[in-house]
């Protein structure tokens, strides 16, 4: 597996993390700033799609502007929360990794290794010091 895209924001731990999960595995992936590059609509549907998620469970909601547009209200449809999700990329969850396997909202950060099927290469500790791949380079299960 050689195509992997992540949407990425460098400001969040859990999107870090999950890009160096992904390039402790051999791979350099596709970088996508989403919030200085947000996806358009059409990409932003598909990737709902692919992971048989609503609008809704996307939506990230400890940010603003979640509570200035009082997204937490029942009324706003699918279409009114994309849209809102587009003109405000910060309310899209992330990291979202997309590979040949499948495509993952990867918090946390672990949940990114049902994607790639390559093992890991090396030991890895998440920035929290979180130690999930082993010398041997296989998960941690706790």
């Amino acid at each position: 597996m050689r195509k992997i895209t992540i949407y990425h924001n460098p400001a969040c731990g859990t999107s870090r993390n999950t890009l160096a999960l992904i390039r402790n595995s051999g791979v350099e992936p596709t970088i996508i700033f989403y919030l200085e590059n947000p996806p358009s609509r059409t990409e932003l549907l598909n990737i709902i799609e692919d992971l048989q998620m609503s609008p809704r469970e996307l939506l990230r909601k400890n940010v603003e502007p979640y509570e200035t547009l009082n997204l937490s209200q029942a009324h706003w449809n699918n279409s009114q929360i994309i849209d809102f999700m587009l003109q405000y990329p910060i309310l899209i969850n992330r990291p979202i990794v997309i590979t040949e396997l499948g495509t993952k909202l990867c918090r946390p950060s672990e949940v990114v290794l049902e994607i790639l099927p390559d093992r890991q290469s090396a030991a890895f500790t998440k920035e929290d010091g979180e130690q999930i791949i082993d010398e041997q380079g296989n998960r941690i299960i706790k």
